[in-house]
């Protein structure tokens, strides 16, 4: 088995807050997160699949494939958009990275296995120091 990982960039902003909380316990628990004006990030998506190796093409799979789906997939729907607001796989869900990433495998799960291979990790830099890794 071999592993390969392609690398995305997007930019987004977003809001950690609950509705459900005041603005000072909105502030308590996410802090500057929280701010009612949204912040933003540029992110950086790692997206690693696993499988075997065509002897006919010498690839687990096409890169160009994999690609493809990762922007139509991901990048297309968050790139310069507002994640609590505008992005559809985020509907109700708390726009925190560690939800992201897990929304991100569940929009490439079956794409990527559609190419011959099987998605084994999506790994979400919202910072150079805060850094989320999901494995399905």
């Amino acid at each position: 088995m071999i592993h390969i990982t392609r690398r995305e960039h997007f930019n987004a902003a977003h809001r950690l807050f609950r509705p459900d909380f005041s603005d000072d316990k909105n502030l308590e628990v996410f802090g500057k997160c929280s701010n009612p004006n949204w912040h933003g990030h540029n992110y950086t998506l790692y997206v690693t699949v696993k499988g075997e190796i065509n002897p006919e093409t010498g690839f687990l799979v096409n890169l160009k494939d994999l690609s493809r789906i990762i922007r139509d997939r991901v990048i297309e729907p968050l790139d310069h958009r507002n994640i609590n607001l505008e992005v559809d796989f985020m509907a109700g869900k708390l726009a925190s990275t560690e939800n992201l990433a897990k929304a991100i495998w569940e929009q490439l799960e079956f794409p990527v296995q559609s190419i011959g291979a099987e998605l084994h990790c999506v790994k979400l830099l919202e910072t150079e120091n805060n850094i989320v890794e999901y494995f399905g």
